[in-house]
């Protein structure tokens, strides 16, 4: 899969189980991934509620660009790497590790362009799975 693929919005549904705290947690807003020097922009916005607590907003930004090698490089806004993955693979998979945490995702492209991302945490004082699925944004034309 190229880079380019990407390119666009997409709305998105995350779940998220907490393991230590037990507070279950969902998030459905959009991502977008908007063309820049660096490669593309993914620029996540929505509501994420927690428990039993009001909806917050929360926002996430990253750059994904080009690795080589048929894979993708995913880096932190501020441009600290992140995690690589190989993009012609149907389910890849990639760590991060951020002692004492250690971050794991498996991607899902099988059902493109529908497609999700499979987080699972741990660490001393982390313990969750976040599954985020995406699909396309349809635009309404009158």
């Amino acid at each position: 899969m190229r880079l380019s693929a990407f390119e666009g919005a997409w709305t998105l549904t995350r779940s998220i189980e907490d393991v230590l705290t037990g507070r279950p947690g969902l998030l459905e807003g959009v991502a977008r991934f908007t063309p820049t020097d660096a490669g593309l922009l993914y620029a996540e916005e929505g509501l994420l509620t927690l428990g039993e607590a009001p909806a917050v907003a929360a926002t996430r930004r990253y750059i994904w660009r080009d690795g080589g090698a048929s894979s993708i490089e995913v880096t932190f806004a501020d441009g600290g790497f992140f995690h690589r993955f190989c993009a012609d693979e149907d389910a890849p998979s990639a760590v991060h590790d951020c002692p004492p945490d250690q971050y794991r995702v498996r991607y899902d492209f099988a059902r493109w362009p529908r497609w999700q991302a499979e987080w699972r945490v741990r660490g001393p004082r982390k313990d969750y799975a976040m599954l985020t699925r995406y699909q396309p944004l349809l635009h309404c034309v009158e």
